[in-house]
């Protein structure tokens, strides 16, 4: 496996194991983990910190350039916000742990340039049914259903 989805995998235990939502995030520049982040919207009651999110706030401030040369790393397909982000920041890659519990606009960010590789882990995949199946109320209200 990928060392840095490996990274991102663990962020999503992590998030689970604090009683959040297993979905975990890592920046990577240029082979270098430059932020982690996992979904934290339970655990600081928050509408907006989705894994990428939160991925992107531990970042911190980067400058334009070194987020064209920046691959995002999630275990779940960004949604609508987070692959805003992804847009707005020029981030030209994102890989995908898993899309068959969510996909996100994922064609749409291929539309505007962006690499989108799904890998189809199944770990992640086991995390997201796993989760959705025993909290389907938390999981609908996560993705605004």
């Amino acid at each position: 496996m990928d060392e840095f989805l490996a990274a991102a995998i663990e962020e999503a235990k992590i998030g689970l194991s604090e009683g959040g939502i297993p979905i975990g995030s890592v920046l990577v520049i240029d082979g270098h983990v430059v932020g982690r982040g996992h979904n934290r919207r339970v655990q600081s009651g928050s509408p907006v910190l989705h894994a990428e999110m939160d991925c992107l706030e531990h970042a911190g401030r980067i400058k334009a350039a070194d987020y064209r040369r920046a691959i995002l790393y999630s275990t779940l397909s960004p949604c609508d916000m987070c692959s805003g982000a992804v847009l707005l920041y020029g981030i030209g890659k994102v890989v995908v742990g898993e899309n068959r519990t969510f996909k996100g606009p994922e064609a749409y960010l291929r539309s505007r340039g962006v690499d989108i590789q799904v890998v189809d882990d199944p770990v992640c995949r086991q995390l997201m049914e796993s989760f959705i199946r025993h909290n389907p109320e938390l999981w609908n209200e996560d993705i605004g259903e």
